[in-house]
């Protein structure tokens, strides 16, 4: 407030405050206050109206002549009564530092109703007391008129912006609800008196714990209440994500909510704001999402990633000798017999049947997870290696009595078990899943369905049998030309293009002539390094195989490139400079026009040297290549690499375009893809389309290429 207006000199601090007033002890009787405010000081009887109360030299209450006539009428023993359970701890008090004016002083008696108004310094200690009739004999009665009718402005002006406040309270989309400094609820706009059940006539001057009741979504506990921490930490304050709100009807919200301290003209806290908005369908989605990313979508047990994640913790513990885990290899014998047999149908009904066969023998505190295809892991948890190899015979009996039946066929399936202990001295997660699966090997080597426990000497062994003897044979087979390509057909699903579209495919021809599928031996040329030599095998021989094609074809059409041939590459090889000089090679020596070249890179080995696959995706380009981004989706970052990958098709996942019929989390994921991509000017391609409804579903969205069996499964290469 302004003194412009008055031409006297104002008091003041040292004019108007009593420097010495009555103190008193929490700890003495009411009888005593009582003979401290009317002692006899120089022979003169003295009266004051208050006593203030001090400990240790802090201001903690005041005690006046009204608690005092409230306490005589109650009748109550004063003997009995110590100051500390009268006095009012509430106070308003002014520090020293912030003294401004006389005016400063009225207002706050006028706006608290005030008599007395302690002073204090910056640690709380006292300094004195202003008393109203103090202020009464030093202001002129007219010029203290004129304050009031100033006052009186300043809260008519006060209210107005307070009816606008409420006005804007009530037309944010968010719940708001405001306390005073107590945490007793004064407002709550709408949207909290739809969220809380509560109206604002019925919440008023209840506890905000009462009307706002919070927990924690994952423990249920009771989260704290934000004017307290406010109060006590004289900041905002943000409450956890995960807050859950309880209605007064039970129903419960997942909210976001933030809490911050309403103060007065001079800093002081007066109340708290609460803002929070409703997230529950957000949190819900993203719940499922998240589910989604740990969980195997068939079979809901945790996928491999999420797995090998709870695994690494469990050698961390071990590590740290905090308890004993033991780890198991499942894979079942005989699958694909039925998967070959009956087709995927039955093959992903037996894997659902298998997961609830064995989930009823496995513990709560296990983590059971299908690793791919028919491979489960099973981690269980402080458990001894005695008692891990019991339940693991137990789940192995299961499976052996256990009949799958598929229209009218029966099926008799068995499961080879690995059994490694997690001990202080294992190495990482790496080599303790490599063990396992070398004990799952060995199980199956020793004629399947049984059971067998890593040991030292069996590590080498199942190493040498398996991983090396795929190094070995596929060594030869590179010498001997013992690989065949395959072709599966990419149809266009926009009628503006016209490029026929193809991918190329690996087979292994066995030493007795069957072939068989990457899946199989790429892992052993990945750990080994073979996969840049296999890489070489396909572009050269396909390379080689397809230029006279292409020639004859130039010859006789004389037409542009109207084919397209998708050839995959390793994450080795994009990382190499020397494969990507042999490519330039390669070119050099076939005359085939490179844009019927496409290579495809899986997303996992693009983003795991980003700078060499933008490199290698621009020499590529650079000699008229396209570029293909293969299994897009499978990482949890997919669409910020996009920006910095020259691709020309983006190949969506199949996991999610399998399910695109019936799951709207897998229809939104894919129609989010592909308007990305369109919108950077990429072609998406949908793999795994097994069937017409998959393929209308895509179409829908604008999809504009389709893949799988249920456009043509994969055929032997031929010009």
């Amino acid at each position: 407030m302004s003194n412009a207006n008055y031409d006297m000199e104002l008091p003041k601090l040292e004019d108007i405050i009593e420097p010495n007033p009555l103190t008193i002890s929490p700890h003495q009787s009411i009888l005593k206050a009582i003979s401290r405010m009317n002692e006899k000081n120089q022979q003169e009887v003295s009266h004051s109206s208050c006593v203030l109360v001090i400990d240790k030299s802090i201001l903690i209450g005041i005690l006046t002549e009204r608690d005092l006539i409230r306490l005589i009428a109650a009748e109550i023993d004063l003997a009995q009564i110590t100051v500390a359970e009268v006095m009012s701890s509430d106070l308003i008090t002014l520090k020293k530092a912030n003294f401004q004016d006389i005016y400063q002083i009225i207002s706050i008696f006028r706006l608290y109703q005030l008599r007395h108004l302690p002073v204090v310094d910056d640690d709380g200690k006292l300094e004195g007391i202003i008393r109203s009739e103090t202020i009464g004999d030093l202001v002129n009665i007219s010029q203290l008129y004129e304050v009031i009718k100033t006052l009186k402005k300043e809260l008519e002006r006060l209210e107005s912006k307070l009816v606008t406040s409420q006005a804007k309270m009530q037309a944010i989309g968010d719940g708001m609800i405001t306390t005073d400094s107590l945490g007793n609820v004064q407002c709550l706009n709408q949207i909290a008196e739809k969220l809380t059940g509560w109206q604002t006539t019925e919440a008023i001057g209840y506890p905000l714990t009462e009307v706002f009741k919070i927990v924690n979504e994952s423990t249920r506990k009771v989260i704290a209440n934000p004017v307290e921490q406010i109060l006590q930490d004289n900041i905002d304050y943000k409450l956890p994500t995960n807050t859950l709100l309880i209605s007064r009807n039970k129903t419960e919200y997942a909210i976001e909510t933030s809490a911050a301290p309403i103060r007065d003209h001079y800093g002081n806290i007066i109340g708290v704001v609460i803002v929070f908005r409703d997230v529950t369908k957000s949190r819900q989605l993203a719940h499922k999402l998240s589910w989604q990313a740990t969980r195997d979508v068939l079979t809901g047990l945790y996928n491999r990633r999420s797995f090998e994640e709870k695994l690494a913790e469990a050698i961390s513990k071990s590590s740290a000798q905090e308890s004993n885990h033991v780890l198991c290899c499942l894979d079942l014998d005989q699958f694909k017999i039925v998967n070959d047999t009956c087709g995927h149908a039955a093959g992903d009904e037996l894997l659902k049947q298998v997961t609830t066969l064995l989930s009823q023998r496995i513990r709560n505190s296990d983590i059971f997870a299908r690793l791919g295809g028919d491979k489960f892991g099973l981690l269980f948890h402080r458990c001894s290696l005695k008692m891990a190899n019991h339940i693991a015979n137990e789940l192995r009996q299961l499976i052996e009595k256990f009949r799958f039946t598929w229209k009218g066929k029966f099926f008799k399936i068995g499961v080879s078990i690995g059994v490694v202990a997690i001990e202080p001295n294992t190495e990482d997660l790496a080599s303790l899943m490599s063990l396992a699966d070398a004990a799952c090997c060995v199980a199956k080597d020793e004629g399947r369905n049984c059971v067998h426990i890593y040991h030292q000497p069996d590590h080498e062994v199942a190493k040498n049998r398996s991983e090396k003897q795929w190094v070995a044979r596929l060594n030869t087979a590179i010498e001997e030309n013992r690989f065949c390509l395959y072709a599966q057909k990419i149809i266009a699903i926009d009628n503006d293009i016209s490029a026929k579209h193809y991918e190329i495919l690996l087979r292994f021809i066995s030493e007795s002539g069957k072939l068989i599928s990457p899946n199989y031996f790429i892992s052993a040329a990945e750990r080994y390094n073979l996969m840049p030599r296999i890489d070489r095998w396909v572009v050269s021989n396909f390379l080689a195989n397809y230029e006279p094609y292409w020639q004859l074809k130039n010859r006789q059409e004389k037409a542009s490139v109207k084919e397209i041939y998708a050839i995959n590459l390793s994450g080795t090889s994009i990382n190499s400079k020397q494969f990507r000089i042999f490519l330039q090679e390669q070119f050099a020596r076939h005359k085939i026009p490179p844009q019927t070249i496409c290579f495809e890179i899986t997303e996992t080995a693009a983003i795991s040297n980003l700078n060499n696959a933008a490199t290698f995706i621009e020499e590529l380009k650079a000699l008229g290549c396209s570029i293909a981004l293969d299994d897009f989706g499978s990482g949890m970052s997919s669409l910020s690499y996009l920006k910095n990958l020259l691709i020309d098709y983006l190949k969506i996942d199949g996991s999610f375009v399998k399910n695109i019929v019936s799951d709207r989390i897998d229809h939104a994921t894919v129609e989010c893809f592909n308007s990305i991509s369109q919108i950077m000017n990429i072609k998406t391609v949908a793999e795994f389309v097994e069937n017409k409804e998959i393929l209308q579903k895509i179409k829908t969205i604008g999809i504009n290429y389709a893949q799988g069996y249920g456009i043509e499964k994969p055929r032997p290469l031929i010009f």
